[in-house]
């Protein structure tokens, strides 16, 4: 699997809620809507700018907060094709692969990579590239290629047990 898209670069600690605020969760139901305010409080030209395949960056403790799946599904909606960080909540993180969206934990490339620039991600030979270089990232497991492949968990498992 291969990913390019333009870098959307953001610090540490940064958390579901301003992921996606939480004043929308049990108001806001509709795809689209939910698209519309993604990171709408740290960086309001996200969701009118984001293309399909861009890469988030982040610092330290990606996702942190509550276990909102919004925070994962608004960014997914968006068409964010991978987030890379310095480290990541563990239930963010889950939240990010059971909807099929990328997670990589690579310090290295988070830190090298500017905002705005092109990223390509790699997954079979486990390398990030950008302008810094190419980075390289722990082998992701076959069942994580595989939910993320599907669109998600839910999609991973039907496909498991019709194929059984």
């Amino acid at each position: 699997m291969h990913i390019n898209g333009r870098a959307w670069k953001y610090g540490d600690n940064i958390n579901t809620d301003v992921i996606f605020p939480g004043k929308y969760t049990y108001t806001v139901t509709e795809r689209a809507e939910i698209a519309r305010h993604a990171l709408e409080d740290l960086d309001p030209t996200f969701a009118a700018n984001v293309q399909p395949g861009d890469v988030i960056v982040g610092g330290r403790n990606f996702g942190c907060g509550s276990s909102r799946e919004q925070a994962a599904t608004c960014l997914v909606y968006n068409g964010v094709g991978a987030i890379v960080a310095v480290s990541f909540s563990r239930i963010f993180y889950r939240n990010a692969l059971n909807n099929g969206l990328l997670a990589i934990a690579c310090p290295e490339a988070a830190a090298a990579i500017q905002p705005g620039e092109q990223v390509t991600i790699d997954t079979a030979r486990h390398v990030i590239r950008c302008a810094a270089g190419e980075f390289a990232f722990p082998p992701l497991s076959a069942s994580v290629m595989g939910i993320v492949a599907a669109g998600g968990l839910v999609e991973y498992v039907k496909r498991k047990l019709a194929a059984a």
